[in-house]
């Protein structure tokens, strides 16, 4: 049992966490011709708890069901892990980005996201706003006009072979390169 428990503890390598998050699809295609992506979730709930009559909103919102499930299931297995699996151990960040990111005053590694950036108090600063309210923004807005998000393209549709998501994919790396390498510096130098 004690091994059971170190193993869940530390970080899973690449040839047992990718093959299971790749066999979802065909998992989710046997069971009922089902399709992967977390993005649909939040439109699930507005429309289950928003009765307006919202075109958007405006479907058979049981059907899928099962994917608020399988999100809460996301959100209580991230809930179950910060609690009984973690090991009280800050946070292994490489050497060179440690350095990086010192230099724009972010040092605290001691949870799963950067405690200087992320916070109350940094949310009220110019910086702080941009982070998260603009990049919240952009990612619902990048995810609503790219018919997705990068689970869903990435996972179900390049593996059903979808030609929108291979261009979504393709935009979502080019994307995430040019953010981490050429925006984000000059938003942490503010």
């Amino acid at each position: 049992m004690e091994q059971l428990s170190l193993w869940l503890r530390q970080p899973w390598p690449w040839y047992v966490a990718g093959p299971l998050i790749g066999l979802t699809v065909p998992l989710l295609l046997i069971i009922g011709n089902k399709t992967f992506g977390i993005s649909s979730s939040l439109r699930h709930v507005c429309a289950a708890c928003m009765p307006a009559k919202i075109p958007f909103f405006t479907y058979e919102w049981k059907k899928e069901k099962w994917n608020l499930v399988f999100a809460l299931g996301i959100l209580l297995g991230g809930f179950l892990a910060m609690t009984f699996l973690r090991d009280g151990t800050a946070v292994t960040v490489h050497p060179h980005l440690v350095s990086e990111l010192s230099g724009y005053g972010i040092n605290d590694y001691s949870s799963l996201i950067p405690a200087d950036l992320f916070n109350w108090q940094q949310l009220f600063t110019l910086r702080g706003a941009i982070m998260m309210i603009g990049g919240g923004f952009l990612v619902g807005f990048g995810t609503r006009y790219a018919g997705g998000c990068t689970s869903g393209h990435s996972i179900m549709g390049l593996s059903s072979l979808q030609w929108p998501s291979l261009v979504a994919t393709c935009c979502f790396m080019a994307g995430g390169f040019i953010m981490a390498n050429l925006i984000l510096p000059y938003i942490l130098s503010i």
